[in-house]
């Protein structure tokens, strides 16, 4: 097994400022003690391929509800790897819990961007059943696999990313 990376809590600050952001409710106390609770992404046992990304703060979805969640995790990894985050199996099967992009894609040059790389999660309750789903700070809620990617021969990309969504979208 090749070890290619390692997760790093963003800076506290960084935490603060994405959870204000979205989530008034919240003192700025409280945020600092769910930072200071934030849990690195770990594999439940040694034959688990996805890392699983917990909850900072208990949530309920329900049906056709969204959420984003700063996470204030990021990942340092090598060149030719990405990570790839999807729903937890039982999340998915019980609830249709999905994410809005499908598939996460965390490329290894998000870590140095303004943001530290600040890992976020936009996922849906797509219940057709009427199920809310709850979930308890702590929760594994999604799990990130690397990979390994290869490019084309004449590849010539050269450019620097600075930012997340969409900061990489290039004119043909």
């Amino acid at each position: 097994m090749q070890r290619i990376a390692q997760f790093f809590k963003v800076s506290e600050e960084n935490f603060v400022n994405a959870m204000k952001e979205d989530f008034p409710q919240y003192t700025e106390e409280d945020i600092r003690d769910m930072y200071e609770s934030l849990s690195l992404p770990k594999r439940a046992t040694k034959g688990s391929a996805g890392y699983d990304f917990y909850a900072p703060f208990a949530f309920s979805l329900p049906p056709g509800a969204t959420i984003k969640i700063p996470t204030g995790i990021r990942a340092k990894m090598d060149e030719n790897w990405v990570l790839k985050l999807y729903p937890r199996s039982g999340l998915g099967f019980k609830f249709r819990l999905q994410m809005n992009n499908t598939v996460g894609i965390i490329d290894s040059d998000y870590f140095n961007s303004d943001n530290e790389g600040h890992i976020f999660l936009k996922l849906t309750n797509d219940s057709n059943e009427g199920r809310t789903v709850d979930v308890n700070a702590g929760t594994g809620v999604v799990q990130g696999i690397f990979l390994e990617y290869g490019i084309t021969v004449d590849d010539e990309a050269d450019g620097v990313r600075n930012g997340g969504f969409g900061s990489t979208t290039t004119s043909v």
